[in-house]
């Protein structure tokens, strides 16, 4: 970001000019030896943290409304997510994939009962991050398919390791430099009613009369298509929810077709969206679905689940990993998702309702507030020039998340002109008041 904005704040909570001394010397001691690539928007150092609270190194406290891009579900250092971490430690750290042991086991387990593939059984692949989900999931669907071709969505960001890459098209920075990735990906829209792509009054039919009828006519046979790969609720491209029966049509296309349906639940899974997994909103199921960010309350894991049929096609040595099944990142993963299915995903549901209804309140009084969409906790607003002109406000946007920082609140946008929301999914009522506090706060100075 380049907003230069004063720095002056009400809140008690920041005893120091931001960034503070401490901070500042440690983000030149970073530029020095770590690489300039990571995208970072405010400089903010953190220190500790607490459930929904995060403390920088001069002892400012803030609001984490952003908890690490939705990675933090279940807060800073929850004590039972730190105590299932400790337990495993002092057992033993590490065993590679080649052996087996009781937590990777369970994983599989928990996630098999927690029926992501609905009434299918299913079968679990262990990994690191992310992007190595998907990269996985896309394997997984050219051995079981004998295909080479996929689609996936403008807007969408599925990694940046080379064969994830291929399908993130969220911003042109992400891929600017690293051509050719992976061949034989096609892209098309993500179906968003607020912004139109295509003719038709509702995107959702008229994206997959584009896929069906124009696509594959002209351009991709459908008998060459491995898997279309979606986000159930678009993340890093806008927080846009689609609209509803598109991922229903979706399944169809696919069925129609042989083609296998592959959800990144990588941001929207582990109850960030107040169910287990997003696409159960729409009684959807995938034949792949991926898993990362939330599942391990901060510690690396990531997953790639597949119904039994599919996943159990792979032959020994045909996939696998070093680190897959860390001891410690399934003790974790474990314990987040029993937090999770007990109490946060519950709470993800109301609090975010209540979240959405004070945002949308907030909207009909402020002309530069274009739209509020989400589930549960992972809520977009999209900021816009002004009442009927819909024009993205990318300088708001970034100015409104500076300016947070500088009020005690941690965000992060999104898309061309969209705030998101994705604090830990134990936050309470009160917070909500207290960011929405901070919020109008920032708007003003950021218009002003």
């Amino acid at each position: 970001m380049t907003a230069t904005l004063p720095t002056k704040t009400s809140n008690p909570h920041i005893k120091t000019e931001l960034p503070g001394p401490k901070a500042r010397a440690m983000i030149a001691r970073d530029a020095a030896v770590v690489s300039p690539s990571y995208p970072r928007d405010y400089p903010f150092v953190m220190s500790h943290g607490k459930g929904a609270e995060a403390w920088d190194v001069d002892g400012n406290r803030f609001l984490d409304f952003a908890a690490g891009i939705a990675v933090c579900s279940t807060g800073h250092a929850h004590p039972e997510v730190v105590a299932a971490i400790t337990e495993a430690a002092r057992g033993f750290l590490h065993i590679s994939s080649d052996y087996w042991h009781e937590r990777q086991v369970r994983l599989g387990e928990r996630i098999r009962e927690l029926k992501p593939m609905g009434e299918e059984p299913a079968m679990s692949f262990m990994c690191n991050s992310g992007t190595e989900a998907v990269e996985g999931a896309l394997k997984l669907a050219r051995y079981v398919t004998g295909r080479s071709r996929f689609i996936g969505f403008f807007g969408g960001f599925h990694g940046r390791t080379m064969g994830s890459l291929s399908f993130t098209s969220s911003k042109y920075t992400q891929q600017s430099g690293f051509f050719p990735t992976m061949p034989g990906v096609t892209h098309v829209p993500y179906p968003n009613n607020f912004r139109p792509v295509l003719a038709g009054a509702e995107q959702g039919q008229a994206v997959l009369d584009y896929i069906e009828q124009v696509l594959f006519v002209h351009n991709v046979p459908a008998s060459e298509v491995a898997g279309i790969l979606i986000e159930p609720i678009q993340g890093e491209g806008g927080y846009v929810v689609p609209p509803a029966g598109f991922l229903k049509g979706l399944r169809a296309l696919c069925d129609k077709h042989g083609i296998l349906l592959i959800f990144d639940e990588v941001q929207s899974g582990v109850g960030r969206t107040g169910k287990m997994f997003a696409a159960q909103h729409e009684g959807v199921v995938p034949d792949i679905m991926t898993l990362a960010k939330g599942l391990g309350s901060g510690m690396p894991i990531g997953l790639v689940v597949a119904q039994k049929r599919w996943m159990e096609k792979w032959k020994r040595g045909a996939h696998g990993n070093t680190y897959g099944g860390n001891p410690v990142c399934c003790a974790a993963a474990i314990a987040t998702l029993d937090l999770v299915e007990r109490e946060y995903a519950a709470n993800a549901a109301t609090v975010g309702a209540y979240f959405l209804e004070r945002l949308r309140a907030w909207q009909a009084r402020c002309p530069q507030i274009g739209e509020v969409r989400g589930r549960g906790l992972m809520i977009g607003m999209e900021l816009i020039a002004g009442g009927t002109d819909r024009t993205p406000a990318r300088k708001l946007c970034d100015d409104l998340v500076t300016r947070a920082y500088h009020n005690g609140l941690l965000l992060l946008p999104c898309g061309i002109s969209t705030v998101r929301f994705m604090p830990p999914l134990l936050i309470t009522r009160a917070q909500v008041d207290e960011a929405m506090g901070m919020l109008e706060q920032s708007m003003a100075e950021a218009l002003a």
